[in-house]
């Protein structure tokens, strides 16, 4: 019999434009992020139905509702913004987010931060 160590919902990936930095060009028009969500949802057994986990679609839109709200000046705002919000969803007990901008630097293919939270704690 196998035992259930852990259980986490991944959303990989997450294109998005958003108003975030802190130059004016950067004031004046959407930049595309990406942004990689893991959220530990804990060891219970689940059933087959969508109420029973943490549902992506769900976790996507709020996160697409969040950065349509308006400027950000910093990644590492914006970062840890989403980690609280997806503490809200129950059964959460830990959110790490890791945003990246991806054209901030030619050479490179993305720079940002990763914020991981619990609830009630900060950020880390």
């Amino acid at each position: 019999m196998s035992r259930l160590v852990s259980r986490r919902v991944l959303i990989r990936d997450l294109e998005l434009g958003a108003k975030i930095g802190i130059y004016t060009h950067e004031r004046m028009d959407a930049q595309m992020i990406r942004i990689n969500i893991c959220l530990d949802v804990g060891t219970a057994a689940v059933g087959d139905r969508i109420e029973d986990v943490v549902s992506y679609e769900t976790v996507v839109a709020q996160v697409k509702a969040l950065c349509a709200r308006g400027h950000v000046n910093l990644v590492e705002t914006l970062a840890d913004r989403i980690a609280g919000l997806c503490l809200e969803f129950a059964g959460v007990t830990e959110a790490t987010v890791r945003l990246e901008k991806l054209h901030a630097i030619a050479e490179a293919a993305g720079v940002g931060c990763e914020v991981t939270k619990r609830p009630d704690s900060g950020a880390r």
